[in-house]
């Protein structure tokens, strides 16, 4: 990888890093404003319009798909598929890179893979338009973010050297972009859902997609360039020690996914929450639920600066924390901010509805926690995952996603069945469990160094 860094950096750089980063940066930022845009509607619109009578019988092949997951759960109310159906969706959203990055490594490469995520991708955002193929966008949606995204954060990496301290600055950098477009969508699509309804703010997501693909396709000259491919080339063999390397990263994998167990459940069964039991009117406006969701998007964008800085004067004092301990601050951060919505059930105001203030409370101190934990898991896959699989490795820390996705749908059905207070706390407990385990895969780590 140090060899391809080196040819792909180009002559003149931006901000201290290479001009590739902005490229790849800006197509991600419209990746994710059609991906969140969806994301913050999607529970909402399977709720309040489509899995109801009128709609439901309309989408193609929906009977069988229902029973399928009612053999694995049992019957499920509407609200309950719906938050089953979000985590399938987004979990498998976030399995598939591991398939998209194998591909770009080994066959169709990283440009041809991001092209055709991106257009498959639009093509799921404009079939969400209508009711009948709902469960093909869905499809389109979950392939075409598997070839891109398993593609994009690779690309990121050959930037650099593998010793590059920049490494860990441009996927904090690669972070704040992907918040600021959360930021964005569910102010833009809660906004034309309010005024023209659910199949606009869909289509909107569309487009966002094709523009993100002319930013990448206008900034080819400045990205790495592709490593040869096909079954004829010869590649680079796995060195002593790489296998235990592997190993690491398969076994942290689950102990990173208990983070997204409590964080995959803010853009589910949260808004069903909020819905509910949130003062969301501020004098004769009622703040739409997705807007909620624009802080968590806001947040670390207005965080990740702050956090970058506060990291270099730790490492001129020589007080750092490692990257397994940053993790595990994030950890406790997100656990104890996620305590807040649990505590929201006994400070309601005179109408019995949880204060608007404690929500964004919530996603301050919740961001705070993402900043620390999630870029420093994609720098620790990156840094330690070796070049011939290194695609691949970082597509199973997305692995991790996966795992807490499927866990918070199934979750969300106790939504229904528990007071808020419980059904919180027991997300702050995964969390924190895993700020625990972090600890001790930090230890190990130390203890390999000095050996």
């Amino acid at each position: 990888m140090t060899a391809i860094a080196a040819e792909a950096s180009p002559s003149t750089e931006a901000f201290g890093h290479p001009k590739g980063l902005l490229v790849l940066a800006g197509t991600e930022i419209w990746d994710r404003v059609s991906f969140y845009g969806m994301q913050a509607l999607l529970v909402l619109y399977m709720v309040g319009a489509l899995l109801l009578p009128g709609h439901v019988e309309k989408i193609a092949g929906f009977a069988g798909f229902r029973a399928a997951i009612e053999a694995v759960t049992g019957p499920l109310s509407t609200q309950a598929l719906a938050t089953q159906i979000f985590g399938l969706y987004v979990g498998m959203i976030t399995f598939t890179p591991l398939i998209g990055g194998f591909l770009g490594d080994r066959w169709l490469g990283r440009r041809r893979s991001i092209v055709l995520g991106a257009l498959l991708m639009t093509a799921g955002h404009f079939c969400m338009a209508f009711d009948e193929s709902f469960l093909a966008a869905l499809a389109l949606l979950i392939l075409g973010a598997g070839f891109l995204r398993g593609n994009v954060a690779p690309q990121i990496g050959e930037l650099y050297g593998q010793d590059d301290r920049r490494r860990d600055v441009a996927f904090q950098i690669y972070g704040m972009v992907i918040n600021f477009g959360a930021f964005l969508a569910p102010i833009i699509t809660g906004a034309l859902n309010a005024a023209w309804g659910w199949h606009v703010g869909f289509g909107f997501a569309g487009f966002g997609m094709l523009i993100g693909l002319v930013v990448y396709l206008s900034g080819q000259r400045l990205l790495p360039p592709e490593r040869p491919r096909g079954p004829k080339v010869s590649r680079a063999s796995l060195a002593a020690g790489d296998g235990r390397i592997i190993a690491f990263l398969l076994v942290l994998a689950p102990v990173v996914a208990l983070f997204w167990v409590a964080q995959s459940q803010v853009w589910n069964t949260y808004n069903l929450w909020a819905r509910d039991h949130v003062e969301l009117r501020l004098g004769a406006f009622t703040v739409p639920v997705p807007w909620l969701q624009s802080l968590d998007g806001l947040a670390p964008f207005a965080l990740i600066p702050a956090v970058l800085a506060y990291w270099r004067y730790q490492a001129n004092r020589g007080t750092e924390p490692d990257e397994f301990m940053k993790a595990a601050i994030g950890c406790f951060i997100f656990g104890g901010a996620t305590l807040i919505l649990a505590a929201g059930q006994f400070a309601v105001d005179g109408a019995g509805r949880t204060p608007i203030f404690m929500v964004i409370l919530f996603h301050l101190f919740s961001n705070l926690g993402w900043v620390y934990f999630a870029p420093t898991i994609t720098a620790i896959y990156s840094r330690l995952a070796p070049a011939p699989v290194n695609a691949t490795l970082i597509a199973v820390s997305q692995l991790a996603v996966t795992i807490g996705s499927f866990t918070s749908g199934r979750l969300g059905a106790l939504y229904e069945r528990l007071p808020p207070s419980e059904f919180w706390a027991i997300h702050a407990a995964s969390a924190g469990l895993g700020g625990v385990l972090m600890l001790f895969f930090g230890l190990y780590v130390r203890r390999g160094r000095r050996a």
